[in-house]
């Protein structure tokens, strides 16, 4: 009876799963999911985080747990948060000892879970995954290599594939990222900074099985700059340098003005050439500023102390409930997780 109750209550796996308007693709997610876990042959769980959905998503998760209660979690935001902060909140519920993130899109084959663990149980405490083949679009592939590079320049976090949510991380890893009150933070580059032993696996990637990308270009540059100002400070001594040369060059060319006004008389030819100048550094200068404003923002967004996130409702077996025969309860609390 022990043994039973400590096994529902500590499995070894824990899969979490963000969830938005993914109505299309849930049962084929349900299909290939569970049997996938259940070959591993080792205790396991599944939470789900919906994000606010506005389609039948919930509906839809309510009726898996119901059919599989003894490993089906799901916890229900109150709005829409975002990606990372539902993984986030997948963490503090999961009780695994290996936590999975996986999308709910099927580009990341849930059969790769059993490879990722493997890989752990090997010492380490993060794996990555890198897509083989990937199946999006060619600017979302070129961009993503790009922002890759620049990113891993700038925050010495050398993270191969950071679009591929398939990631595994150890007890330890998760225990610390719990602790952390960010409010806006690319959870992969976080854990990364925490861990120990840190790896990447090659993995297969599918094209999407249902509906389409909740990331837009503007929601990649966003995330990207979340990621640069969140995890370095290299982009304001950039600029602070940059403003040094700046200064040193407009310095240099007022003399070089004056000298030729003095000398050889005034001018109206490089007239122009002077706006193109100006307005060149004009340019810099207002986006230095747009920068300084990222850094600023995440201060004001911190001080302010708001909840990350709200959950509303947690659907989940009490330990006791599978052993006596109950019908599997649901646990509902409002939660406010504080930044």
């Amino acid at each position: 009876m022990t043994d039973m109750t400590v096994s529902l209550t500590r499995p070894e796996i824990s899969v979490v799963i963000p969830i938005y308007n993914e109505q299309a693709g849930l049962a084929a997610l349900f299909a290939r999911l569970y049997p996938a876990l259940d070959q591993l042959g080792t205790s396991y769980e599944i939470v789900f985080v919906n994000d606010g959905s506005r389609d039948n998503s919930v509906s839809i998760l309510a009726e898996q747990f119901r059919a599989r209660p003894d490993v089906t979690r799901v916890v229900l935001f109150n709005g829409n948060y975002g990606q990372h902060m539902a993984i986030l909140a997948g963490f503090e519920a999961a009780r695994g000892e290996i936590m999975i993130t996986l999308d709910a899109d099927l580009q990341n084959p849930p059969e790769e879970i059993g490879n990722l663990v493997a890989k752990m149980r090997e010492g380490y405490d993060y794996v990555g995954s890198i897509r083989r083949k990937r199946q999006d679009s060619a600017w979302r592939t070129y961009a993503s290599k790009a922002m890759n590079s620049l990113r891993e320049r700038i925050t010495n976090i050398k993270i191969t594939d950071q679009g591929n949510m398939l990631r595994a991380y150890g007890r330890n890893v998760i225990d610390l990222v719990n602790q952390c009150a960010e409010v806006n933070t690319f959870v992969p580059a976080l854990a990364y900074r925490f861990a120990r032993n840190p790896t990447e696996i090659i993995v297969e990637h599918e094209e999407r099985s249902a509906g389409e990308s909740k990331y837009s270009l503007y929601s990649l540059i966003r995330l990207n700059f979340d990621l640069v100002t969140g995890f370095s400070l290299v982009p304001l001594q950039f600029y602070s340098m940059m403003g040094m040369l700046m200064s040193l060059i407009s310095g240099l060319l007022v003399v070089v003005l004056l000298v030729r006004r003095l000398f050889l008389g005034a001018e109206a030819e490089g007239v122009f050439t002077l706006f193109a100048i100006t307005f060149f550094f004009m340019g810099v200068i207002l986006f230095g500023i747009g920068l300084l404003g990222e850094y600023v923002g995440r201060i004001f967004q911190q001080v302010r102390a708001r909840p990350r996130y709200v959950v509303q409702t947690i659907l989940q077996q009490k330990p006791g409930e599978a052993l006596d025969g109950v019908q599997a309860g649901v646990e509902k609390r409002t939660v406010g997780r504080s930044s």
